[in-house]
């Protein structure tokens, strides 16, 4: 018989990681709600920004985004003019999600505030904790999907 008790509620790994999301996306979503933009829908903008042309199931990979969201997430901003889909040329059954002319100049508009952010945020928490807790949450990420 396990001895052992759960943690308690408001000391649960993914609550403290909820509530740390929660604290950092209260920075970020202003900027974005401003534009009409969900923090989902930028993920995918900024996936593309870096990546531009992901086939769907590794922006969803890169995104952490279900294939269900990310196809709504794609037709919504494909009906804005903010990505479109392009076949890949070496397998016409598959297709690549890229940035359109306007989503880029969405991404530029956005860019500013979001360093902003980012600099609030180190200046508050500190540059040496922030890089520190990158590597923490990269270990920890790691060290699980290596286990299972």
């Amino acid at each position: 018989m396990n001895n052992k008790n759960l943690r308690s509620f408001d000391q649960s790994l993914p609550m403290a990681l909820l509530k740390a999301r929660e604290a950092v996306m209260k920075n970020f979503l202003p900027s974005l709600k401003a534009h009409g933009l969900s923090a989902q829908q930028w993920r995918v903008i900024r996936a593309l920004e870096h990546e531009n042309g992901l086939e769907i199931s590794v922006l969803s990979e890169r995104c952490y985004l279900l294939m269900p969201s990310l196809t709504r997430i794609v037709k919504n901003l494909a009906g804005r003019n903010l990505v479109r889909r392009k076949i890949v040329p070496s397998d016409q059954r598959r297709s690549a999600i890229h940035l359109t002319a306007a989503g880029r100049d969405l991404f530029k508009r956005i860019e500013p505030k979001s360093i902003d952010r980012y600099d609030f945020i180190t200046d508050r928490f500190g540059a040496t904790k922030l890089d520190e807790l990158y590597a923490l949450l990269n270990e920890l990420v790691e060290t699980i999907d290596d286990a299972n």
